[in-house]
């Protein structure tokens, strides 16, 4: 039996099918290369000494999709296929909610119609919107989002639910990423955006090495210690460790679950800024901007019902973060 990573070559997805495989897991990924490359499959099979079945597909493809169902013995499949820049998703609202919504109701027929009932969603901490203070919990309210991007993922949430309600033998884990960052200690699998990047550290890194002339720090009036926006940065590895975690829980639990994958701790821009020189002895040039439209002040997370329910926590610090994606700049 074989978990279905779809995006699996991208950042989030690449490093899941690095600890899947680590965690004897048989893994096979769908992935347009959309924003990402075919060489990542590469890369996995280099870091694990495994190579996951790869094929390029566009999700929203349910005929190229079904293929693949019926070639591979699916157990269940974990979903990052998606769109994912908030100020671009501002930008373009009618590409984002045609690309993620279509993505996933894809996924969710072709499940259905091969009776697969095992999934991990890729959520975002973006749909608790401005609707709570930090430490985000669960059960805070979410929508009342501040961006499309946000949005795709408060309404993929209210399908699942309403999926899962629908079938009592559905198991469908939401995981609310925070803010992940870093790369493969190895150096082999980063965070390789297309154009120019709409993340902090790719940006940062991107600055550092020299392909960009600095480092644009989007508003330093926020009501926070430095006035930059402060969040919740995970390494991409712990993040990835916590999908084998959902999906071990996705095999012993029905119904619809969330959890928040975060370190529970907020650092600013500047914060980060700071980190970085510091762990690889280097300088970046930062110059302050206005605020991005969709942006809000601070966004951390409480991750305490992933400790209890999926024996998950983070367990790499900023410092590691910086170093790795540094390693990875300079690699790739």
């Amino acid at each position: 039996m074989a978990i279905l990573l779809t995006g699996g070559t991208g950042f989030i997805g690449s490093h899941t099918a690095v600890e899947l495989i680590n965690a004897k897991q048989d893994v096979v990924i769908a992935d347009d290369l959309s924003n990402s490359k075919a060489e990542i499959v590469d890369k996995i099979e280099q870091i694990t000494g495994k190579r996951p079945a790869f094929r390029q597909l566009d999700v929203t493809d349910k005929a190229g999709l079904d293929a693949m169902f019926n070639e591979f013995q699916i157990e269940g499949v974990i979903h990052f296929a998606g769109f994912k820049a908030v100020g671009e998703s501002v930008a373009k609202p009618i590409e984002y909610y045609r690309n993620n919504l279509d993505s996933m109701l894809s996924v969710l027929e072709v499940m259905r119609a091969h009776q697969c009932r095992k999934l991990i969603f890729s959520s975002s901490a973006t749909v608790y919107g401005a609707n709570s203070e930090s430490p985000f919990k669960e059960t805070a309210p979410t929508g009342n989002c501040t961006n499309p991007y946000g949005w795709t993922k408060y309404m993929i949430e209210q399908i699942l639910f309403g999926v899962a309600q629908a079938d009592p033998d559905m198991s469908i884990v939401l995981l609310r990423y925070f803010n992940p960052i870093g790369a493969h200690e190895s150096g082999l699998i980063g965070e390789r955006p297309n154009g120019i990047p709409n993340n902090l550290l790719p940006y940062l890194t991107q600055t550092v090495i020299g392909i960009r002339d600095h480092l644009s720090v989007f508003g330093n009036d926020y009501p926070t210690h430095d006035g930059t926006g402060v969040r919740d940065f995970i390494h991409v590895v712990d993040l990835a460790k916590g999908h084998v975690a959902a999906f071990d829980y996705a095999r012993k639990h029905t119904g619809a679950e969330v959890f928040n994958l975060g370190t529970g701790i907020g650092y600013s821009v500047l914060d980060v800024i700071k980190a970085f020189e510091q762990a690889n002895g280097v300088k970046v040039k930062y110059q302050f901007c206005p605020r991005r439209p969709g942006d809000i002040a601070t966004c951390y997370s409480d991750p305490s019902k992933a400790k209890e329910l999926l024996h998950w926590q983070a367990e790499k610090n900023l410092v590691d973060m910086c170093r790795d994606a540094w390693r990875w700049q300079q690699n790739c």
